[in-house]
């Protein structure tokens, strides 16, 4: 593996590529591309470990090994049985393989990946007359199987468990909100860490610790134990411990407030564990609270949050977005407001034109981010106001 120059592949949640490109360049990638739920670059071993500490919207990072084309099962297995797998998986290391299948010809991503298996295991037999063990839980090395129609792209997975799991969350709550799409979706509002932020329906509290996080330009993965690229067999420890300690003499301070509401006081329990978990007990403060009976208390103030929607759960109130659009009308003036719903009947509910949509999916279920923008008056009378100013 030539670590001066990698070839790396970044994959995403669908509508975060751009805000991902961003973060990649900020980074350092070169040659920064945008796929489909995907982001390709460039970059050294040292970055590599960069992207894995720090891309708050990446969900797995990937190095692509080998592409080729097979039109049958036994080309595939041909070609997979010549390759050096033992430059990257010791025999005494165990490994795993996920597969992607889109194809007419390869259907079954498992049957797949189990033919890519046996062609691992036979050529170590052959070679060595032994084998490495599979380990589908916690390998040491992960491998990844791409096949589009007949093209055959075969990855080593150098971030391990997906890169969501932070490591701060211990109660999910009923219907909790990836921490990758949480981040993306945060990036996508505009919030920068200046001002104040709320969450008025926090649930476990994943959009106050990620809103927290950008604030003080905390690494995503601080908290994260291990990464797979840690058993490679190029695996610079001094080098990864030089880029943690770089990374983190980066923070800020952060001197606004990060607040979360919910209703519910199991979820404000469950908030305040992972808040210590994440050790922002002196940073993100939460209180039991029902948003409709609220009103601005910060000046100024930046919100998103994740209400009820769709198979999420279930609104036993049939006028809650009615209630969110009146209390952003009568209770929040002067503020920037965001909120995301797969619901698009109760949008219409809301009773206010937002300023922007989003297409975005929370796992399955297509959502619309939305912004909206609330003012003292009319719109009118705001851009006014504005101009008049523009021209004094």
């Amino acid at each position: 593996m030539n670590t001066d120059n990698l070839q790396i592949q970044i994959k995403t949640f669908f509508g975060l590529e751009p805000i991902l490109a961003e973060e990649i360049k900020k980074l350092g990638g070169k040659n920064v591309e945008i796929k489909n739920r995907a982001v390709n670059c460039e970059g050294d071993l040292g970055f590599l470990y960069k992207i894995n500490y720090s891309a708050r919207t990446a969900l797995k990072i990937m190095v692509p090994l080998m592409t080729f084309k097979a039109w049958d099962e036994d080309r595939f297995y041909d070609k997979l049985v010549k390759f050096e797998w033992d430059e990257y998986l010791d025999i005494d290391q165990t490994f795993a393989i996920d597969a992607t299948v889109y194809s007419e010809r390869f259907k079954h991503s498992q049957y797949m990946s189990l033919k890519m298996k046996d062609a691992i295991v036979d050529y170590y037999k052959a070679k060595y007359n032994s084998r490495p063990d599979v380990d589908a839980k916690n390998p040491q090395i992960k491998f990844h199987l791409h096949i589009d129609r007949e093209l055959v792209t075969i990855s080593l997975d150098s971030s391990g468990d997906a890169l969501y799991k932070r490591g701060y969350r211990q109660d999910h709550g009923d219907a909790p909100i990836n921490e990758v799409l949480a981040s993306g979706m945060l990036q996508l509002s505009g919030w920068d860490g200046k001002g104040n932020f709320l969450d008025p329906m926090c649930g476990s509290g994943t959009l106050l610790i990620e809103a927290a996080m950008i604030a003080m330009d905390l690494p995503a993965q601080i908290f994260r134990k291990e990464f797979s690229f840690q058993n490679w067999k190029n695996y610079d420890h001094a080098l990864f411990t030089e880029i943690k300690e770089a990374r983190v003499n980066k923070l800020k301070d952060f001197t606004g407030k990060i607040v979360g509401y919910d209703i519910n006081p199991e979820m404000i329990a469950a908030t305040e564990i992972n808040i210590r978990n994440a050790e922002m007990e002196d940073v993100i403060e939460v209180r039991q609270q029902d948003f409709f009976e609220s009103k601005k208390e910060l000046f100024p103030l930046h919100i998103v949050f994740n209400p009820p929607y769709d198979e999420r759960l279930e609104i036993s109130d049939t006028d809650f977005y009615q209630k969110i659009g009146d209390t952003f009308k009568h209770k929040y003036p002067n503020t920037l407001a965001w909120f995301i719903s797969a619901d698009l009947d109760a949008l219409k509910k809301v009773g206010l034109r937002p300023s922007r949509k989003i297409k975005l999916f929370n796992g399955k279920l297509e959502c619309r981010f939305l912004q909206y923008e609330m003012y003292e008056g009319t719109k009118r009378t705001h851009k006014f106001e504005d101009k008049k100013e523009e021209e004094s």
